[in-house]
């Protein structure tokens, strides 16, 4: 499916899902969304793929955020419908089978940070600018952001972010454990596509099933994710990917996973 709004290239069992609208910043509008969905869909359900960056076209920005220009004339029940529509894209990020990296190489703010943070971890560039701007538009943050955020920095940082509407930089996001590294602009891609075909030259199943217990054993009591990763890890030994991984070591060889 071709796309107006997104570049979607795929080499090595890595896809590089670029938002690709950089005259606007790569701003989230209903449209852009709407292509997020169905391309985010089309490559979970890809078997060649095993792993997804998620970055924005250009230098200067990720995603800066919501469309500004779409929301302000929009009534209670068209916002109220915009953030479902945002949130469904976030929740599909979160629910995919296989990783999704965020390389955010510019401005990452409000509906872009959310953006991110739906990532299964992110990347940023030096010159990355993270923030949820919102309050300063008489709004909160929409797509999920008030949930997401203070779970992952806790709660007095995510007050602080929100409540304030300031930018921070990557090195202070790296410090609050919102990116797991930073790096140069010049360095920002080539090191997510390495991570990227890291992750992609192991057993796909056992990717998604980590994934699967990280995310499920948060909703769950630390007993009951203690199940249900054993539960995870007992079906694994059902798979032709463990018995190629386990004889591959064995025999000194690489495995050839086939993600069955």
């Amino acid at each position: 499916m071709e796309f107006k709004n997104l570049l979607v290239e795929t080499e090595g069992g890595v896809a590089t899902l670029t938002i690709n609208s950089p005259r606007t910043m790569n701003a989230l509008n209903s449209e852009v969304l709407g292509e997020l969905e169905c391309a985010l869909y089309e490559l979970n359900l890809d078997q060649s793929v095993k792993a997804v960056i998620l970055t924005g076209a250009g230098e200067k920005a990720f995603v800066a955020g919501a469309d500004i220009k779409e929301m302000a004339a929009k009534s209670s029940h068209e916002g109220h419908q915009f953030g479902l529509k945002g949130q469904r894209v976030m929740l599909l990020i979160e629910k995919m089978t296989k990783p999704v990296i965020a390389a955010v190489n510019g401005y990452a703010l409000g509906g872009g940070l959310e953006l991110a943070l739906a990532c299964d971890f992110i990347y940023a560039s030096t010159k990355a600018r993270l923030g949820f701007p919102e309050v300063t538009l008489g709004i909160t943050p929409g797509f999920g952001g008030t949930q997401t955020l203070a779970r992952i920095i806790g709660k007095s940082r995510a007050n602080e972010l929100i409540f304030t509407g300031k930018m921070i930089t990557a090195d202070k996001a790296l410090a609050w454990g919102m990116v797991n590294e930073v790096y140069a602009p010049e360095e920002l891609l080539f090191k997510v596509r390495e991570t990227a075909a890291a992750i992609a030259s192991v057993g796909p199943l056992a990717v998604s099933y980590a994934k699967d217990a990280i995310a499920s054993g948060l909703n769950m009591s630390r007993e009951d994710g203690f199940r249900y990763e054993a539960s995870l890890f007992g079906v694994l030994f059902s798979t032709e990917d463990q018995k190629e991984g386990m004889g591959a070591f064995v025999e000194k060889r690489k495995a050839e996973f086939k993600g069955k």
